[in-house]
């Protein structure tokens, strides 16, 4: 498969409240929007995008038209702490995970989208000695 893009669409009822949501406190732009679609973009590398559609949309099949659940999306940063103090502290966002560090080699917390989505905010760290031989090289 050769791909040329790979990005996730969240299905939300609320596309208005969702849209300012990934806007306002994640930093994606907006690069196309309708009532029943908006598809963001943040621009730096690596590109991201991502999509919120209305479930009832006429492009989705029967049978399938139900809102997004059980889907965490992952955000990998430079500084998680300063990120938990710009969303949390100073935002105001409540988290449903706190801040913490984990054996497996992540220091994180996570916080809920206005569309039931949970954003998992991550920086790496060294994994413990019981996770470190979970870890493999991806091939070339």
């Amino acid at each position: 498969m050769a791909l040329t893009s790979f990005y996730p669409v969240v299905c939300t009822h609320d596309i208005p409240t969702s849209h300012a949501f990934y806007t306002r406190w994640l930093g994606f732009e907006t690069t196309f929007e309708s009532d029943w679609y908006v598809s963001l973009r943040r621009i730096e590398s690596p590109h991201q995008e991502l999509a919120m559609l209305d479930p009832r949309h006429g492009s989705v099949p029967a049978g399938h038209r139900e809102p997004v659940r059980g889907v965490l999306l992952n955000f990998e940063v430079t500084d998680v702490d300063a990120e938990h103090d710009r969303l949390v502290t100073r935002g105001g966002l409540v988290p449903v995970l706190p801040l913490r560090s984990e054996e497996f080699g992540q220091r994180h917390f996570i916080i809920e989208g206005p569309d039931g989505v949970l954003i998992d905010v991550i920086t790496p760290i060294p994994p413990s000695e019981s996770f470190l031989a979970q870890y493999r090289e991806p091939s070339s």
